[in-house]
């Protein structure tokens, strides 16, 4: 069955069923009503200026995908697809003049333009805190009533996104387990038993990112769509509430796999980090270089773009190894 059928079904199913519903409610922030970062306030200047002392060498790591038409992504539910299309080419100025400076000027400055229609949800990007709620409201009780525009959300929008600047830790499952099956629900022990093999510890404030290994086939989008493994519940709840992590990352497409791992939430990984506990995560990360060289621990650097009242923007996340004990 295809992803897609999956989700519809189980879209259905929580329709009709609330067998084994649990008790899931919006979180309100302790940082205040009118908080909109949620744990990305556990950054300070001391500590990112603390992780950035501690960078052994200028060889950077790139940790995002690359866009081109046809590229994976969401649209189980609709939503579009990468577009790109050339608004200019440097023969078709000669032949339109739309400059109106004429041939002998457009043969000699020769000008290429371009431009790409996207969902927000596409590539490596952050999800917002407006992306999931509950029970009618998102992180820290905001309400559509009140805080959603005919122009985006007026609270959590990407916009409100801080650059973020922290120790970085990946886990690289893929490694350290092995190929992971069809649908594969990584769990709090997988994490501890592959942070165990590569001797490596978490800090509160770290951003953590998982290697599933499912990057290695993104350029070949059915293998890359075809029931991907994914993050538990029982992970990201170890990871947030015993280790005090403030943001995570993942080189699947939804982070969480599907189909969903409880009958009365159809994403409820996604819920539960957004909703109830302020914490955003990237998606669709690339992992495979860094796993390469063994690099565990570094500084990790990223900036999304500023869409403002938007539930998710693209990101690029960079790596710079740090000096460790």
């Amino acid at each position: 069955m295809k992803k897609s059928s999956l989700i519809v079904a189980a879209l259905l199913a929580c329709q009709l069923t609330t067998y084994g519903q649990q008790s899931e409610n919006v979180g309100k922030s302790p940082w205040g009503k009118d908080d909109e970062t949620g744990s990305l306030n556990l950054m300070s200047n001391s500590s990112r200026l603390a992780i950035l002392s501690q960078i052994k060498s200028g060889k950077t790591y790139d940790l995002s995908v690359e866009y081109f038409v046809g590229m994976p992504s969401f649209h189980a539910l609709g939503d579009p697809g990468y577009q790109y299309w050339l608004t200019h080419t440097p023969h078709g100025t000669i032949v339109d003049n739309p400059n109106g400076l004429g041939e002998a000027m457009n043969r000699r400055v020769s000008y290429t333009g371009d431009a790409i229609s996207m969902y927000t949800h596409m590539g490596t990007h952050i999800d917002a805190l407006n992306h999931f709620g509950l029970n009618g409201m998102i992180w820290n009780g905001f309400t559509p009533e009140e805080h959603l525009g005919d122009k985006g959300w007026k609270k959590t929008g990407a916009e409100t996104i801080p650059p973020i600047i922290a120790r970085g830790v990946m886990i690289d499952v893929k490694t350290y387990i092995g190929s992971l099956p069809k649908n594969y629900r990584i769990t709090a022990h997988d994490l501890q038993n592959t942070l165990g093999r590569q001797q490596t510890k978490l800090n509160r404030g770290d951003v953590v990112v998982i290697r599933t290994g499912q990057a290695e086939y993104y350029q070949h989008a059915d293998h890359y769509l075809d029931n991907y493994p994914g993050v538990s519940l029982d992970a990201v709840k170890w990871l947030i509430e015993d280790q005090g992590i403030m943001l995570l990352g993942a080189d699947n497409l939804s982070f969480e796999a599907f189909p969903p791992e409880r009958e009365d939430n159809w994403v409820p990984v996604h819920t539960y980090l957004l909703a109830e506990k302020g914490v955003m995560f990237i998606e669709q990360m690339y992992l495979e270089e860094l796993a390469e060289d063994e690099v565990y621990e570094f500084a990790f650097i990223a900036a999304s773009l500023k869409l403002k009242g938007a539930s998710g923007a693209p990101m690029r996340p960079l790596a710079i190894p740090i000096k460790t004990k």
